[in-house]
């Protein structure tokens, strides 16, 4: 090889190592830009988390209840003074409802079905407020229906305060339409089922189900505890048949025969559960004051009935919970025949005078997170403690 051919060969790779380094720095500035360049670019917004059912329902149940109060107030405004006939009445339990159902530090928002779609378009003009008492009381059915169906698949306390709202819903249709003397049909309520009694899965060698503490709260627990309270209502039935005649003694031997088939079935679903069941007694204690008047004696007893209800709907679920939504319905109705009054939320031990006001004036539109289901109400983790219900 000549010498001139050496000389350039390492003229060529001197060049080449001398660029080597300006081509590793140019190689790692264009992968920072690159990176950067996907970084500052402005992804395209996800689209929001669907709120959980229970948030769903309790924001449907929210708006109509305001809806149905903004009726009553406007029915009232119209026609004040003997116009319509238990419409105050319904303002008053609708305004603590509506304080029931709101959420902390959220104004309430526009009703959605529970499953995610919106029950109209947002653009489209708002459903007609009801106009007359016999309008009125049938929204009203229509809405504790809802309400009813909706704790049926509801969490644990939602469940209860949703069935709560719904069984005052439905009471209060039939006052507003007997009170306007409208023949309103009463509303359909969850279908009890009929409990088999067996006890699924469990060996034939179980010991015997260990009995609940009263304080306990567990599905067991409450089911033992309806058992007990169905027991001592049949007492007070049998022995208030001792005292009443006429009609009253014949509505009661009515209820007390309803009231045998729903122990028979709390029962059953006892032992469909392999849960502790009471045993039957020869009797039990009743106030002093029942024996004087017995009709007020059983008014309170299917009165007291209603939180254990409530109970049993919050701690269970499934064809249970069907079961105890049913019987809160039929122990306000009854509750109600007997004189009682069950109150805006039957079912929930709660001062209706504790619940937080509602906002005076609508606040400025605002994003605000999702609520967790078990922080509405009073907030809803006082709802769902056992010392509440």
């Amino acid at each position: 090889m000549t010498i001139w051919c050496v000389v350039k060969d390492d003229t060529r790779e001197k060049r080449w190592q001398e660029l080597l380094p300006r081509v590793a720095l140019l190689s790692i500035l264009a992968l920072v830009v690159v990176s950067l360049g996907v970084a500052l670019t402005p992804g395209s917004p996800g689209r929001p988390a669907e709120p959980p059912f229970s948030e769903q329902a309790r924001a449907a149940a929210l708006t109509e209840t305001l809806r149905l109060r903004a009726a009553g107030e406007q029915l009232g405004h119209s026609s004040p003074g003997t116009g319509q006939p238990g419409i105050s009445q319904t303002v008053s339990l609708l305004t603590s409802q509506a304080q029931a159902l709101q959420a902390p530090g959220q104004a309430p928002e526009p009703a959605t079905e529970p499953g995610g779609s919106r029950s109209a378009d947002p653009a489209s003009p708002p459903a007609p407020l009801p106009s007359s008492a016999a309008a009125l009381a049938a929204a009203l059915a229509g809405s504790g229906s809802q309400r009813l169906a909706d704790a049926a698949v509801a969490d644990g306390g939602m469940a209860r305060l949703l069935a709560s709202v719904g069984t005052a819903q439905l009471l209060q249709a039939s006052s507003v339409a007997a009170a306007a003397g409208i023949a309103l049909p009463l509303p359909a309520v969850p279908a009890a089922p009929q409990p088999s009694g067996a006890c699924a899965g469990a060996p034939a060698t179980a010991s015997s189900p260990a009995v609940p503490s009263r304080g306990a709260a567990s599905r067991d627990a409450a089911l033992a505890a309806t058992v007990r309270t169905e027991l001592e209502t049949i007492y007070g039935y049998q022995v208030a048949l001792t005292r009443l005649s006429g009609d009253a003694a014949k509505a009661a031997s009515e209820q007390l025969a309803r009231h045998e088939a729903l122990a028979a079935d709390a029962e059953s679903l006892g032992l469909a559960h392999c849960a502790w069941v009471p045993a039957r007694e020869a009797g039990y204690t009743l106030a002093p004051e029942f024996l004087a008047s017995p009709g007020a004696g059983l008014a309170g007893l299917e009165a007291a009935a209603l939180p254990v209800y409530g109970d049993l709907v919050a701690l269970s679920e499934g064809e249970t919970r069907a079961w105890a939504i049913a019987g809160m319905v039929g122990s306000a109705r009854r509750a109600a025949i007997w004189g009682a009054e069950t109150g805006p939320v039957p079912g929930l031990r709660a001062d209706p005078k504790d619940f937080p006001p509602l906002p005076t004036a609508d606040p400025a539109p605002t994003d605000p997170a999702p609520t967790e289901p078990g922080l509405t109400l009073l907030s809803l983790a006082q709802l769902a403690s056992p010392a509440h219900w």
